[in-house]
């Protein structure tokens, strides 16, 4: 018999990834979020609804979480009505929000005493992606895990990564975060150079994609979002941004290291907050990165 999968968290990202798992997985799918739209919405592709996340683990065999952050995962994993105090042996619980490195592991311990495995599967790539399945996933699990639920990411994504064991996925996507959030600062700065200079900037953002300087940060976030200045809600925003670069900066204090380069990114984040740009998508910093008309 299929195994059934269960999703917890169905916004901008897991709202998607469920139903491609419900249309292409071929294994019945059970799922509950906070707010009732999207569980309507997945009902006409064979989604049932579970009345909450614990409903969702006594009836999963695999469990599926999209959640915004580290203390939403710690609530629906260990309060009372949480996913440990309903878990049975055999199951297996995947995690593809961003999560701190150290709940991460200690979860997996926690899980792995009550017989069910545990793997983090952090996601990347665009609101797009997941509508499209061609996320990027970053996997940390042992090979049994990864071997079992790998069919099941394979719904969402054209491309996932094994990357080592429990924690190892949280980490490299936290780099990938990293290095994206330095990059689109290089690009806003630049911007406000050039055009401050008296360069176009639809010139000088076309001009960089044909020169070293070229990127998918630039050809995205920098051409779809900064130039144009558009920076809608419901999409990554800058207050998940700071919570990502958070644990980023965490997993570098742990290693001895002050990374300046992120450091810079941090202030302009928190700047962009403060100011009132917490909810937009992420690239909004660029608002308060150029000079004030």
């Amino acid at each position: 018999m299929a195994e059934t999968i269960g999703f917890i968290g169905l916004g901008v990202m897991g709202e998607p990834m469920c139903r491609n798992v419900a249309l292409r997985s071929g294994r019945p799918v059970v799922a509950y979020d906070l707010a009732g739209e999207p569980l309507a919405r997945l009902a006409a592709h064979g989604v049932t609804a579970a009345g909450s996340a614990a409903a969702v683990m006594r009836a999963a065999d695999i469990v599926m979480l999209v959640l915004p952050g580290g203390p939403q995962l710690e609530a629906v994993c260990r309060g009372s009505s949480g996913l440990l105090a309903h878990a049975r042996t055999g199951q297996a619980v995947v995690d593809h929000g961003t999560s701190p490195v150290g709940l991460t592991r200690a979860l997996a311990g926690e899980f792995g005493a009550l017989g069910v495995a545990y793997a983090d599967a952090p996601i990347a790539r665009t609101r797009q992606a997941a509508e499209a399945g061609t996320l990027s996933i970053m996997v940390g699990t042992d090979a049994a895990t990864m071997a079992r639920i790998a069919p099941i990411l394979g719904c969402c994504a054209d491309e996932v990564t094994h990357c080592g064991p429990v924690g190892s996925g949280q980490v490299v996507k936290l780099m990938n975060n990293m290095v994206l959030f330095q990059t689109v600062v290089a690009l806003c700065e630049a911007l406000a150079i050039g055009q401050a200079a008296g360069v176009d900037g639809a010139l000088l953002f076309n001009t960089l994609t044909k020169g070293s300087a070229d990127s998918f940060a630039l050809r995205n976030h920098g051409m779809k979002a900064v130039l144009p200045d558009v920076f809608p809600e419901r999409a990554f925003s800058t207050e998940y941004a700071l919570k990502d670069l958070s644990y980023a900066l965490d997993l570098a204090e742990q290693a001895g290291m002050a990374p300046r380069g992120a450091e810079t990114a941090r202030a302009y984040l928190t700047a962009a907050a403060d100011a009132g740009l917490g909810k937009l998508y992420w690239p909004a910093i660029s608002r308060v990165i150029r000079p004030a008309s």
